[in-house]
């Protein structure tokens, strides 16, 4: 749920990290001051909301830190939070974890919104993660089960009017003590994010690799880095490890213009021999730009190796070169460009009607309805998600279903119409939602078992219709529900199967259940569902919410159910090369 950093350093760090991603960075409501998410912003300002801020990019690095592991060194991750008013510390993001390092430069970046009016207090915490939890995304790691490195303060502002936007701190305990003890540094290096769609393409491979290991073949992987005005460097992209191999092909990478800044800004791309030790030997290193890389491409040559010497002007030049398959310029257009040139979001809903859900009579039953008008959890969530669902959906015709009860003619059915009527399942807006729930509760009794799929498969059909002839509607299903969930490996199958359409899927959990069968849908962990037949999910469609972190303050709801939904359709739309449709219309009459 949500996107503190892009990824884990899962599989002993062996995955590739950076790059321009495919979906926003973290939203927030619209006065604090994290990361900006474009559908979050829009929603905001539509409502005359209007923050005045600057985009501004945290590149981390450490230096000295402790090393608490016995047989290697620490694995440390590095976690952002905005100190409120009250005191409270709210996370802004978290790095990748970087394996076996006191003096690692991360390439994860985190998001902030620069407010020059107020003061914007920063707190940095480092952390030794654990080995075995190394294969779980960062933003599920439990910090309390990881050992604490090291703790530093700021404010936002210290960063930003330094004269090369770099701040280096005195990491402490986290107590406030600063003690004797060393706990190492912390540089945070701030920029301003370039509002540029421009983004490029690339896949390199090697030739002729120097094997520096020796019972085997060396594991090569390349890290990217720009160069700043400061003359120093910082990480923007690490490819994936190729094992055992020195001429490798890695996969095609894109880096947007915020990461390259120019085609003549110079890069740095080193390449080394992975060791699970973290001490990573480095096999070659190339200054290019972004032109020069285009100008291998053309030209069919490549691009050679050069070793540094610690005898200034006497590099060694290597017989290993660098070749840029493929180079390709490209548009990354954002949500708000679909949005804007007149793309619908069409929403659907599907509420809980089972019987693990309490008998509505009774004023603990989740689907209790209170003569005093107080909502019930259903309630609650259907008005409090309506008005953000409301605002995306153009004609605000939302099909209404129910699943797990027994109908009026005594069968139960996991897909009815909510509003009762057999020949149509649309409803007028969150009024209309409440009316029929309602109405619904009255004529449907409750029954089971849980069942996701036959609802899915509808909305699956109607998401499926009009691939044919119009390619400007994406579909989002909402199912409000209280997590028992019994037809696990069915529901996998029908998300599999949607997984190719234009659709998306928001579960909202109500009341306190156990919700790891849905957290295991909403494939977080990085990891694609599978179905019963091996196949695999084309792209994650599913985003989970519990609606006890929106009513404790965790989350807000706009964030929760807008965090994940922009790049699910990003990602849709650029697998299919689908251009907004002013881009459409102009390249046609081109």
């Amino acid at each position: 749920m949500g996107l503190c950093m892009s990824g884990s350093d899962v599989r002993g760090g062996k995955q590739a990290i950076g790059g321009a991603q495919l979906r926003p960075t973290t939203g927030a409501d619209h006065n604090n001051v994290s990361g900006q998410n474009d559908a979050v912003d829009f929603f905001f300002k539509s409502r005359g909301l209007h923050a005045l801020f600057t985009q501004i990019e945290l590149s981390l690095s450490a230096s000295k830190l402790r090393d608490l592991d016995i047989a290697s060194k620490s694995d440390p991750m590095a976690v952002v939070y905005a100190k409120k008013r009250d005191g409270r510390l709210e996370e802004i993001g978290r790095t990748e974890v970087i394996m076996n390092n006191l003096n690692p430069a991360w390439i994860g970046k985190i998001s902030i919104a620069f407010q020059f009016e107020i003061v914007q207090p920063l707190v940095f915490r480092v952390y030794d993660v654990d080995t075995k939890y190394h294969n779980i995304p960062v933003k599920m790691l439990k910090l309390e089960d990881q050992d604490f490195l090291g703790e530093a303060s700021c404010v936002l502002s210290e960063i930003v009017t330094k004269q090369n936007r770099t701040l280096t701190l005195k990491l402490h305990n986290n107590y406030g003590l600063r003690v004797s003890r060393n706990f190492g540094t912390l540089s945070v290096h701030a920029e301003e994010t370039v509002a540029s769609k421009s983004a490029v393409e690339i896949a390199f491979r090697c030739s002729h690799l120097q094997n520096v290991d020796l019972f085997s073949k060396s594991d090569p992987f390349l890290r990217i880095s720009r160069i700043v005005e400061s003359g120093n460097s910082v990480p923007i992209y690490k490819t994936e490890v190729i094992n055992n191999n020195l001429n490798p092909i890695w996969r095609p990478i894109t880096l947007s213009m915020q990461q390259f800044v120019s085609k003549e800004n110079p890069l740095i791309i080193e390449c080394f021999d992975f060791n699970t030790s973290g001490n990573h030997v480095l096999m070659g290193k190339i200054q290019k730009s972004v032109g020069d890389l285009e100008k291998l491409h053309q030209e069919r040559t490549g691009a050679t190796f050069m070793l540094p010497s610690t005898q200034r002007g006497h590099d060694k030049v290597l017989k290993s070169q660098l070749f840029v398959e493929k180079f390709v310029e490209k548009e990354q257009y954002s949500f708000l460009d679909y949005i804007s040139s007149g793309f619908e979001l069409n929403f659907m809903v599907a509420v809980d009607f089972t019987a693990s859900n309490g008998n509505p009579r009774n004023p603990n039953s989740l689907h209790y309805i209170d003569p005093s008008g107080r909502l019930n959890s259903y309630q609650q969530a259907i008005t409090e998600i309506g008005e953000v669902i409301q605002f995306y959906d153009s004609d605000r015709r939302l099909p209404a279903w129910g699943f797990g009860g027994k109908t009026f003619d005594g069968t139960v059915s996991h897909c009815f119409n909510l509003n009762g009527r057999a020949g149509g399942f649309e409803v007028d807006g969150v009024e209309g939602i409440m009316a029929a729930y309602a109405s619904a509760l009255n004529n449907v009794a409750l029954a089971g078992p849980t069942l996701f799929g036959p609802v899915i498969n509808t909305a699956a059909r109607i998401a499926g219709q009009p691939l044919s002839y119009d390619r400007s509607k994406y579909f989002v299903l909402l199912i409000i529900t209280d997590g028992v969930l019994t037809d696990l490996q069915e529901t996998k199958d029908a998300l599999v199967r949607a997984s190719d359409l234009p659709l998306s899927i928001l579960i909202v959990g109500v009341g306190g259940a156990d919700f790891t069968q849905m957290e295991i849908l909403d494939a977080d962990s990085g990891r694609r569902l599978e179905s019963s037949t091996d196949r695999v999910a084309t792209r994650d469609i599913v985003q989970f919410v519990p609606m006890r972190e929106v009513h404790s303050g965790q989350i807000s709801v706009v964030q929760a159910l807008l965090e994940e939904l922009p790049g699910q359709f990003l990602t849709y739309m650029r697998c299919r090369d689908i251009k907004p449709l002013n881009v459409q219309m102009a390249q046609t009459c081109t």
